[in-house]
């Protein structure tokens, strides 16, 4: 009886041990490319609630459009199921595999590992606005947690508490967006009447004063170690704000007293984050200064779109991070800052997106009457730089969703649009502080008129014997390749393209031509969906996306 009591003990143990080691029993695999998810904006929602529970998370940047692997214990599936998000349960032969084609990939890939649970704030004012925010609706889709925080919060220092902030659509100029023409709407009375208690109630004689306190907190947030991630006028204002921090250009319709006549001399730009050498304009309409193309507002909704970059993941992985997603081409929209002009943008800030069309693209587009490139041919849309110990983001436009979001308009229901990914490149940034350690990018500023669709370091890039570029660019559209000679610093393509070579990510030539020219147009179509490198004249050029 002894024997059978003890032997019984013995098996429980056995059984308790193989519980206790099997903890997270289910790998699962969460694709983000095109094809193998349905609802990628849920998706980061799980990636989030995952690093929460505590449950080993990876991101498989570049693979398979970002893709999430979770050790899960059986809660990640039930969420999946509940939310309705793609996943597949791998085993342990499968994810060694998985891992072996990231290797075998080079520098594009990286894992990086789901730590820490960023306490996130947005920025918003504590009335509700006639419009909505992008981000507020991001978050809220997706399930991420986050509380709401204003200026009485900020200069009471509520910021030390978190670790990524969202600008809401904010004038931090203190002239409300300048929309002087709703001056008799309630809604617009109430907001000035509140900024105006808020500054009385912080020592401040005028709205503007107060909104620069405002900055100047934030700024410092970020160079403490915080996030910082803003959208359409709070990009161009929080840095107009820095700028004038010492002078006046507010019309007297909004703060009472007259604009600094010497006040062009007083803008200070080093204080800026993304900006430099802008005008300023002073009247009470229109454009607010020259980091915006105001012509933007002439190109029409079906050829609005432009191109993120795709980084290599190794060894930084940060732009990596901030472009996931399962296609480089976003739907262009609208906002009160839509776009940012190269020209304006300091050298060091990583543009991670941006119109970028090749010369022949150009001519195609003038030939046939389209405004997007003849106008965008020097606009960004998507910027990164550090500040200390830490990030900020800078995407233009209102609503990805919404090209032309006015006031009294419907919210948008990210319901119609799971998949959006103009709405990835907003929770890409709300997962940045979720890695444990991220290293500052090693950026240059891209030139004036080009930017690559494949930025590289620089170091990874083989000359080419017969020229003297540093790189190509990489345009994919369709079922077309289009290669093209980097400009030299006094503009001109000194190189040639002499062979191009198409693989995939582990070196299976598909596609191979001889060309005699500065940009190579190279038919795709045969191609499979999927990551491909390109080798020019020898050397590697890039890697594009295959949809």
């Amino acid at each position: 009886m002894f024997f059978l009591q003890y032997l019984r003990l013995g098996v429980l143990c056995l059984l308790c041990l193989f519980i206790t080691g099997n903890a997270y029993a289910t790998r699962l695999f969460i694709p983000m490319d095109a094809d193998g998810q349905v609802n990628h904006l849920k998706a980061y929602g799980i990636a989030f609630a995952a690093v929460q529970k505590g449950l080993p998370a990876s991101w498989l940047l570049n693979y398979k459009g970002g893709s999430f692997v979770i050790d899960d214990n059986g809660a990640i599936e039930k969420l999946c199921n509940e939310r309705r998000v793609s996943f597949i349960a791998i085993d342990k032969r499968e994810y060694a595999r998985i891992e072996k084609e990231i290797k075998n990939g080079g520098t594009l890939y990286n894992i990086v590992q789901l730590e820490k649970v960023p306490r996130i704030a947005v920025y918003t004012p504590p009335e509700k606005k006639p419009w909505d925010d992008a981000v507020t609706l991001a978050l809220t889709y997706a399930d991420i947690p986050f509380d709401k925080i204003y200026a009485d919060d900020v200069l009471n220092g509520a910021l030390v508490k978190y670790d990524w902030l969202h600008l809401h659509h904010e004038d931090f100029t203190g002239q409300q967006g300048r929309m002087i023409q709703y001056r008799g709407e309630s809604w617009y009375i109430s907001e000035k009447q509140t900024m105006e208690s808020i500054a009385a109630r912080h020592g401040f004689n005028k709205v503007s004063k107060l909104q620069t306190e405002v900055v100047k907190k934030i700024r410092d947030f970020v160079e403490n170690g915080g996030n910082l991630f803003a959208m359409c006028n709070a990009t161009e204002t929080f840095d107009i704000a820095l700028a004038a921090e010492n002078t006046d250009i507010s019309d007297p319709i909004f703060d009472g007293d007259p604009i600094d006549e010497d006040y062009r001399s007083k803008l200070d730009f080093t204080k800026c984050l993304a900006f430099k050498d802008f005008m300023i304009n002073t009247s009470v309409v229109g454009q607010r200064s020259t980091i915006d193309n105001f012509a933007s507002n002439l190109v029409p909704e079906y050829q609005d779109t432009f191109n993120i970059n795709v980084f290599p993941a190794q060894p930084d992985p940060v732009p990596a991070m901030l472009t996931q997603n399962h296609t480089i081409h976003i739907k262009g929209f609208l906002g009160q800052t839509s776009v940012f002009r190269n020209a304006v943008i300091k050298p060091g800030v990583l543009v991670l997106g941006g119109y970028m069309p090749t010369r022949e693209q150009f001519d195609e587009a003038e030939a046939s009457g389209s405004l997007v490139y003849k106008i965008h041919g020097n606009d960004s849309r998507y910027l990164h730089g550090n500040l200390g110990k830490g990030t900020w983001t800078f995407y233009s436009g209102h609503d990805p969703e919404d090209f032309q979001h006015n006031i009294g308009d419907l919210p948008t229901d990210l319901g119609i649009h799971p998949t959006s990914p103009g709405y990835r490149l907003i929770l890409n940034n709300v997962l940045l502080h979720t890695v444990k350690r991220i290293l500052p990018p090693d950026v240059t500023h891209p030139d004036a008129s080009l930017t690559t669709v494949t930025p590289l370091n620089k170091q990874t890039i083989k000359q080419p014997r017969a020229t003297t570029v540093e790189s190509f660019s990489l345009y994919p559209t369709g079922d077309k390749l289009t290669v093209g000679v980097n400009p030299a610093e006094d503009g001109t393509r000194k190189g040639k393209i002499e062979k191009v070579v198409v693989t995939n990510v582990d070196g299976k030539e598909f596609i191979s031509e001889i060309f005699n020219s500065e940009t190579a147009t190279v038919d795709v179509k045969s191609l499979s969906p999927g990551m491909y490198q390109v080798m020019v004249n020898g050397s590697f050029a890039g890697r594009f996306m295959k949809e």
